[in-house]
């Protein structure tokens, strides 16, 4: 059954990750649509949000199409999907040259999100990675391969549907996986959300606002009005 919209898909998201909220936990949001979702867990667990920013490689000739994914960080990771790359006849300088562009997308909304906003720490304790739905897994595992190595003491995966085809790929990165919808038969996300509109750079900053990131990991925060 589709939901509503991503707030619903999170507050449905939240009851299945309440055993987390007495252990801290930490919420990372893929950007954008994965930031409306994850608000809806922080507030829920009382838990702090930060973003961690990836950007899909699509194939030159047809963008949709996943062939890896890059993560924003001091050295940013590259995750390949090298079915894609030779099944599209892509050249390694056509997809490095893809690469290139999206790291440079990815500095803009760095900056257009973060600025000089404080980097949560996760270290230590559980991180918990949200978006709002898996498609090719692509842009996903590259947040987990990313989050691994920041050394959280637990990550899970979290959300709201994804195909059946790649759940086992998914639990392989990461010490719990939480879904809502597995499907065989997958559409497009967009497909299982009655309202599925953009989410603008101006809610992303809006809803960081509203989970401001504490200096003590272990303070919890009671949920912010909008």
């Amino acid at each position: 059954m589709p939901f509503r919209d991503r707030i619903e898909a999170g507050r449905k998201l939240a009851a299945s990750l309440a055993t987390y909220g007495n252990q801290h936990p930490a919420i990372l949001a893929l950007p954008r649509g994965g930031v409306p979702v994850a608000a809806e867990v922080a507030a829920a667990l009382n838990a702090p949000l930060d973003l961690i920013i990836v950007r899909k490689v699509g194939v030159p000739f047809q963008n949709e199409l996943a062939m890896g994914a890059v993560v924003d960080g001091g050295a940013p990771i590259v995750v390949r999907n090298d079915d894609v790359i030779r099944l599209g006849g892509v050249s390694e300088a056509d997809f490095q040259a893809e690469c290139r562009k999206e790291i440079a997308e990815m500095e803009r909304r760095r900056q257009r999100y973060l600025g000089d906003r404080q980097r949560l720490e996760i270290s230590g304790r559980t991180a918990i990675v949200i978006d709002d739905g898996i498609a090719t897994g692509a842009t996903t595992r590259a947040a987990l391969q990313a989050t691994r190595k920041r050394n959280p003491s637990r990550l899970v995966l979290a959300v709201p549907v994804a195909p059946t085809e790649i759940v086992p790929q998914m639990r392989a990165e990461c010490d719990d996986f939480v879904c809502l919808e597995e499907h065989t038969a997958f559409a497009a996300i967009g497909y299982y959300y009655r309202d599925f509109g953009q989410v603008s750079d101006g809610e992303v900053l809006d809803m960081l606002r509203r989970f401001p990131i504490s200096s003590d990991p272990r303070q919890s925060r009671e949920r912010a009005q909008p």
